[in-house]
């Protein structure tokens, strides 16, 4: 369980980042790109509040009218009974009947107004997540940043379009009430009064608590939804191992304090609506008790009465609703709470704002000048391009524990290097800085002169492409698994796939190149992924081209194969080849040692054969095992 302890260290230490109001504000840049929506189902809540609170006096006075009392309104006693009672009901049907529609449209504003708002959050907490460093994703579990993007920014939309909206509809409603209830009987009105000022301290003591629980639970369901991606993606090792028992008792553990935590939330929200009713009907009581007494006394109308019992009952309406949509704001507080966390995630590796281009450009345009306005043109006057140099490179994962110490070398254009050493000596961390996934401790790296931070990682990643032990492909055709979403054409496509001799296998299978491959490419063999993966750079015309142990997965015959066509792809390109095979390394022009981060021998098969170090003792034991 120990992966999952930074989900829990969040909420063990009961500390709130951030007050209601600040995480109220987070979700008003939002709310202000559909402000015509918002203006509108805002203003639509003075028609809706004076159409709900008109009616309890309407029918006060219906009743005013037929006892013929002094409180009905002069030009209803100046008509007959029958006329003033239909002036009545065709009001009253009037103000029904507008609530009912008003009501309706508002709640549609409002419901579409919310998914706007969730649609917006989740397109920039996408963008801001695919933009962060690795080294974030190093340490997040996915099931965790599945639950925030997904059901937690879900909950967010409800704040402004339930939550928000219907609060301050409610708070209207209420004070609209209030005054009509004042005008009446004030008496009455201060009676009321008394009751709400405890009632509402409790209100906002449960929903703390409440906050409490479901901030606890949304944490306990990202746990969840980690276990469950974890034991999806490897499945083969759960069955393998017999692990199946063993991770349904974890997962039975956290789906318990999960189902805790719910329980929670849904007592303190049964508590408050159950506390509510029993308010409302002591409201209710104390109101017939006094009002009762002074009708007796002769000093309030039977009408006025009725009229006030039915607003007594209206005002507690809007405090119901009021405490459920509370309940629906702070679980969104909760939800934003967790998203900002995700949001405020700095992105380590930033394009500078004044990038520069000046070596790149200038070798790019000097080649596309010559190409351009020669038909013949000649390239050997061209700058040559791929020069890589590590000037006192130092990298460490965590604080000062370096993996890389102080790497200081220059590979020249078109060279072939190959990276060996004992695991983790930081082979792949020095593809992993030469992409720049990570930036460097310390020191500089240079692609053609030009610091890498000075160059917009689009260019640098067009500029080389790097092909994993592993291929990685997505749920789509072959084709867009080569072209990745560039606009390159099918005709591109099919030259890059005959170039790595691939075109033979893509053009076997069911549709050729329009055959979807399921999520990771479970429907083809890892030889078969691979391949793609040497297509997919093959396409970009790279000018560096890494190679981390990539022909690893594949069969002898089909090794022959890619190995022909990466004659061809290599040719007058800058490459560096990770290998565990030595053998597979002998014609590079120089081979780096590492060991431990360090740079400890380097050159040619022969040359470090003859010097007896630690290439020469790897390469015997190798051919010692085979």
């Amino acid at each position: 369980m120990s992966i999952y302890q930074s989900l829990k260290k969040s909420y063990t230490q009961g500390q709130r980042p951030e007050n209601d109001w600040r995480l109220f504000l987070r979700l008003v840049p939002y709310a202000r790109r559909n402000g015509r929506l918002l203006a509108l189902s805002m203003g639509l809540l003075v028609p809706i509040a004076l159409a709900n609170a008109v009616q309890p006096l309407l029918i006060g006075q219906a009743i005013s009218l037929i006892r013929n009392e002094p409180s009905t309104y002069e030009f209803l006693r100046n008509r007959p009974m029958s006329e003033g009672l239909n002036i009545l009901e065709g009001v009253l049907l009037v103000a029904i009947a507008s609530r009912l529609i008003l009501t309706g449209y508002q709640g549609y504003l409002v419901q579409k107004l919310g998914q706007q708002i969730t649609a917006a959050i989740r397109q920039d907490l996408f963008q801001h997540v695919t933009s962060l460093a690795v080294r974030f994703f190093d340490r997040t579990p996915v099931g965790k940043l599945i639950t925030r993007i997904t059901s937690d920014v879900e909950v967010l939309g409800d704040v402004f379009s339930t939550g928000a909206i219907g609060i301050v509809s409610n708070l209207f409603s209420m004070l609209v009430i209030l005054g009509l209830m004042f005008s009446i009987e004030w008496q009455l009105t201060c009676l009321l009064l008394v009751m709400l000022l405890p009632i509402s301290w409790l209100i906002v003591y449960i929903q703390q608590q409440y906050r409490k629980a479901n901030y606890k639970g949304r944490e306990e369901l990202s746990i969840l939804n980690s276990q469950l991606q974890e034991n999806v993606v490897g499945i083969n090792v759960v069955q393998l191992f017999r692990r199946e028992r063993f991770n349904a008792e974890l997962f039975r553990a956290t789906n318990s304090r999960y189902t805790q935590q719910m329980d929670k939330t849904i007592f303190y929200d049964s508590f408050i609506s159950a506390t509510l009713e029993w308010i409302g009907l002591i409201a209710i009581a104390g109101v017939l008790g006094l009002g009762g007494s002074l009708l007796l006394g002769k000093s309030l109308a039977f009408g006025t009465l009725s009229a006030f019992i039915l607003y007594a009952q209206r005002l507690f309406d809007p405090l119901r609703d009021f405490a459920e949509k509370f309940t629906v704001i702070q679980a969104g507080f909760t939800a934003i709470e967790r998203v900002g966390d995700i949001l405020d995630e700095p992105i380590e590796i930033r394009d500078r704002a004044n990038v520069r281009f000046s070596i790149f450009d200038a070798k790019f345009g000097y080649i596309d000048e010559i190409v351009a306005n020669l038909e013949s043109p000649d390239l050997t006057s061209a700058p040559e391009l791929g020069e890589i140099r590590f000037d006192h490179v130092w990298f460490a994962y965590n604080n000062d524990d370096y993996v890389i110490k102080d790497l200081d070398f220059t590979i020249h254009p078109g060279e072939k290097i190959a990276l060996v050493g004992p695991t983790g000596a930081g082979k792949s961390s020095i593809i992993r800085l030469l992409c720049r996934l990570y930036e460097p401790t310390q020191g500089r790296i240079l692609i053609d002169g030009v610091d890498i931070r000075e160059v917009p990682q689009a260019e640098l990643r067009r500029y080389m492409a790097v092909i994993f032990q592993e291929g990685f492909l997505f749920a789509g055709d072959v084709k867009s698994n080569i072209s990745l979403g560039d606009g390159y054409t099918i005709e591109q496509i099919q030259q890059a796939a005959e170039q790595t001799n691939i075109a033979q296998f893509i053009e076997e299978l069911p549709q050729g190149y329009d055959t979807q491959l399921r999520e990771r490419g479970t429907n083809i063999s890892s030889g078969q992924k691979q391949l793609l993966a040497f297509a997919r750079a093959a396409i970009r015309n790279p000018q560096i081209l890494v190679l981390d142990e990539a022909t690893a997965s594949l069969d002898v015959g089909t090794e022959a194969l890619v190995q022909e066509a990466l004659n061809q792809l290599l040719l007058k390109r800058t490459a560096i080849i990770i290998a565990h095979r030595l053998s597979t390394i002998r014609n590079v022009d120089r081979i780096f040692v590492l060991k431990r981060g360090e740079l400890i021998e380097q050159g040619s098969h022969d040359q470090l054969l003859q010097e007896g170090g630690l290439y020469a003792t790897l390469h015997n034991l190798q051919m010692l095992g085979s």
